[in-house]
């Protein structure tokens, strides 16, 4: 890429929108040139606005230290300097609506990492290796909106990350019910267990919303465009149950699976390991090599050693076997703030840029 394509960061401050920061270093086709948050950190250099509230794993990048925080409502100015944003903004969901509409609206494309917009009908909510040509009800969105060029696209939960590939991967064999129950890190809740030691040696049988998306999201991914409007799938019912754990980084699934078809242990591995999609066929920068892998080992995968399998981009899973009441069961595990967050709304730009629809 000749000219890099210039990335504002809705929401820099928080945790995800600090992901997006440490995914922007040294990224071979985007360059971050506009921070944004509210107004109570606009005015000062991204090191004074995030203070000590810095959340990630490594030292912040040199390169934002000294950029300026600007105010996520001065839109007239942040549409001249970017060419697309990135929302990763903390705010209740009908403001996150608004202002997500408000940049679309003034051309430019919003790719947001919140779940406000994941069921407006003709707003994309895209995994790019399962769903990518939802993308095209971009023209339809832009028609509603009256752009040109200015849109929303979205990801889904980091949840359903875990699973719902697998279960795509498996499509061929007709699943039709599925049991999960998800085991949630704290940063899927934006904390760290310094700002949340209660939950150290704990678990919270509880998390808002969560069941719903769970069951809900993977429906919307399987769906089918419909004037104008993604229409959600009815292929199969999913029942969730969704715990907060003691883990930093790292949501994990225990799956149960009824097929009309037979599959065999080794078609289901198969089709799991070979599956691909639009990201590794057009080699895109954050693209895993393998989306999904296999572990053989009865008590694997563990988040201490498996979670940054593809640098937080892949997928793995392990116990497969026969259930004595569903057909097969399963243990998956995903980065929820890698491949569930920052990470998957990267690989929707990058999607997006080659696909024409930014640039």
């Amino acid at each position: 890429m000749e000219k890099k394509i210039r990335v504002g960061i809705l929401g820099a401050t928080g945790m995800v929108g600090q992901r997006f920061v440490t995914l922007m270093d040294q990224h071979p086709w985007f360059t971050v040139t506009v921070l944004a948050a509210s107004a109570r950190s606009a005015g000062r250099s991204y090191e004074e606005a995030v203070g000590g509230r810095w959340k990630m794993e490594g030292p912040m990048p040199d390169y934002v230290k000294e950029m300026p925080v600007l105010n996520i409502d001065e839109i007239d100015r942040i549409k001249d300097e970017v060419d697309f944003v990135f929302c990763a903004l903390n705010m209740p969901k009908d403001e996150i609506r608004e202002i997500e509409e408000r940049y679309a609206k003034a051309e430019v494309p919003v790719v947001s990492n919140n779940s406000a917009h994941r069921w407006t009908p003709d707003v994309p909510m895209v995994v790019p290796e399962i769903n990518d040509q939802h993308f095209e009800v971009i023209e339809a969105q832009k028609k509603r909106l009256g752009t040109k060029k200015g849109f929303i696209a979205v990801k889904p939960n980091c949840s359903i990350q875990s699973y719902a590939p697998l279960l795509t991967a498996w499509l061929p064999f007709e699943p039709y019910q599925v049991l999960a129950t998800t085991y949630q890190a704290i940063s899927g809740a934006g904390k760290t267990f310094e700002d949340w030691p209660e939950m150290k040696g704990n678990i919270i049988p509880y998390i808002g919303g969560e069941e719903e998306k769970s069951e809900q999201e993977p429906l919307r991914l399987w769906g089918e465009i419909r004037n104008g409007e993604i229409v959600k799938s009815d292929r199969m019912v999913i029942t969730s149950q969704c715990i907060r754990v003691p883990v930093l980084n790292g949501h994990t699934a225990a799956v149960f699976v009824k097929f009309r078809k037979d599959p065999t242990f080794e078609e289901l591995v198969e089709a799991a390991e070979a599956f691909s999609g639009y990201p590794q066929e057009n080699e895109l920068p954050s693209a895993p090599k393998q989306f999904i892998r296999y572990l053989t080992e009865d008590n694997r995968p563990q988040v201490s050693l498996d979670v940054d399998y593809e640098n937080g981009m892949g997928v793995s899973f392990g116990r497969l076997r026969r259930d004595s009441l569903f057909d097969w069961k399963f243990v998956g595990l995903s980065h929820n703030t890698l491949r569930g967050a920052a990470g998957g709304a990267v690989l929707c730009a990058e999607t997006l840029v080659s696909k024409g629809y930014i640039g």
